[in-house]
C-alpha cells in the first residue's frame, strides 16, 4: 500500500487574498486553493511547507490525517481569547499542544499512533474539517471542554505521568456537543475513562443556555459607528467578512457572559482516573452484554415468529421446496437447502425432528437421482443417507 496523506486548511476570519493564494499555488500545482482554504492530498510526496508556519500565517483551521495512523487537528483563535493561565493546565507534550503567535495562540491537538488499521486505511481525511471546525467558535465563547478532551487524551495514550492531575474538569462534560464528540472519535479517546472523567463535571447550568438569547442586551452594547461599520461590509459585498465579525464580537460577548464555576470535585490524578475507568468498564460491559442478551432475544422472537408462521403452511412449502429441486440447477438447489434448513427449525419448535425427518426422507427418495442435491443435504447436516 502506498503512503497516503491528508491536508486541509480553513481561513475563516479572513479570506486569502490573491498574493496568499498565489504564494500557495508555488507550493503545491494540483491542490485545490481557494479564498476560504487549501486541500490536497499525497500519495507519494508530501507537502512541501511546514504546516505550523501556513497556521501562523494564513490560516485558522488545520486537519490532516496519514494511512500510518496518525492525525492532527489546529485552530487558531485570537490571542485575547485566553490567558496564558487558562491554557496552561490542558497543554501536554503531543496529545495538546499549546503555542502563542504574535497575535494568535495555536491550538494543536493529535494523535500519534492509532491502532485502529481499518479506520486510516478507509479514512481518506475528507469530512473531518466540517465536523471540526466548529469546536473554534464553541472555543470564541470560552468553553473548555474541547481542551480538557485534548488533555484526556493524553492521559488515555499513556504520556502523562500516573501522578499528574487533572485540569479542572469544565461543566457539560457529559453533555458534548456534536463537535466534541467528533473530536473525541478522531483522538480515539478511551470510553471509559471518558466516563471516569466525565463523573467530575458539573452540568451546563440554565443560565448558560439560556444566555444566547439575549441578543437584545448584546445589540445594545454596540456603538453606531460599530454598526455602521459591518453594514458597510456588507453594502461593499464583503458579507463574509462581516458575518465574522459579528460572530467573532458575539462570541467574545457570550464568554464574557459565563458565570464562574468551580468543579464539584477535587483534581484527579492520572491514576486516580484509571481506577474510575476500570469502574466504567464493568458498568459498560455489563450493559453492552444486556443489550447483546435484549437483541438475541428479539431476534429469536422474530425467528420463531416466522418459523411458526412457515409450519402453518408447511405443504405449502414442501411443494414449493420440490419446484426448486426440480429445476436441477445449482441455484435451485441452494434455495432448496436454505428452505429445508428453516423447515428443520419449524418442526423442532412445533412438532418433532422426527417428523422432520420421515418428511425429508420422503423428499430424498422423490430426488435420488439428484446427486449434487443429496451432496449439499450432507454437506448442510440434513441428510446423512
Amino acid at each position: 500500500m502506498s503512503e497516503y496523506q491528508y491536508y486541509e486548511f480553513a481561513a475563516i476570519d479572513r479570506p486569502l487574498t490573491p498574493t496568499d493564494m498565489s504564494e500557495l499555488r508555488a507550493v503545491s500545482t494540483r491542490a485545490v486553493i481557494t479564498p476560504s482554504g487549501f486541500v490536497n492530498h499525497y500519495e507519494w510526496g508530501d507537502l512541501k511547507a511546514d504546516p505550523a508556519d501556513w497556521i501562523r500565517r494564513y490560516f485558522d483551521a488545520f486537519v490532516y490525517t496519514a494511512n500510518w495512523c496518525s492525525c492532527r487537528l489546529a485552530l487558531r483563535v485570537p490571542l485575547d481569547t485566553f490567558r496564558k493561565a487558562e491554557l496552561k493546565p490542558f497543554a501536554t507534550k503531543y496529545a495538546l499542544t499549546i503555542e502563542a503567535s504574535d497575535e494568535h495562540w495555536i491550538l494543536d491537538w493529535a494523535l500519534d499512533e492509532s491502532d485502529d488499521y481499518d479506520r486510516f486505511a478507509e479514512d481518506d481525511g475528507n469530512g473531518w474539517m466540517r465536523r471540526l471546525v466548529p469546536l473554534r467558535d464553541e472555543l470564541l465563547r470560552g468553553d473548555l471542554r474541547p481542551l480538557y478532551l485534548g488533555w484526556l487524551a493524553g492521559a488515555s495514550s499513556g504520556e502523562l505521568r500516573e501522578d499528574a492531575l487533572e485540569p479542572e474538569v469544565p461543566p457539560g462534560l457529559s453533555e458534548l456537543s456534536p463537535p466534541q464528540q467528533a473530536l473525541v472519535e478522531f483522538l480515539e479517546i478511551d470510553p471509559d475513562i471518558l466516563a471516569a472523567a466525565m463523573s467530575g463535571s458539573a452540568p451546563v447550568s440554565p443560565a448558560d443556555i439560556a444566555v444566547t438569547d439575549r441578543i437584545n442586551a448584546w445589540l445594545e452594547e454596540w456603538s453606531r459607528d460599530e454598526l455602521v461599520a459591518v453594514l458597510k461590509l456588507i453594502a461593499q459585498g464583503r458579507g463574509q467578512e462581516a458575518e465574522r465579525r459579528v460572530r467573532s464580537r458575539h462570541a467574545a460577548w457570550l464568554k464574557a457572559q459565563r458565570p464562574a464555576h468551580t468543579s464539584i470535585t477535587s483534581r484527579r490524578s492520572v491514576t486516580e482516573l484509571q481506577e474510575l475507568a476500570k469502574s466504567a468498564a464493568a458498568v459498560r460491559l455489563e450493559r453492552e452484554a444486556k443489550e447483546r442478551a435484549k437483541q438475541e432475544a428479539e431476534r429469536r422472537r422474530q425467528r420463531e415468529a416466522y418459523l411458526r408462521q412457515l409450519m402453518a403452511e408447511v405443504d405449502k412449502h414442501w411443494d414449493a421446496i420440490d419446484v426448486q429441486a426440480k429445476r436441477s440447477s445449482a441455484s435451485g438447489y441452494t434455495q432448496a437447502v436454505r428452505a429445508l434448513v428453516d423447515l428443520a427449525e419449524g418442526y423442532a419448535l412445533t412438532s418433532s425432528r422426527k417428523e422432520f425427518e420421515r418428511a425429508l426422507r420422503r423428499f430424498v427418495v422423490r430426488h435420488a437421482t439428484r446427486g449434487a442435491l443429496l451432496r449439499r443435504l450432507t454437506e448442510a447436516g440434513l441428510w446423512s443417507g
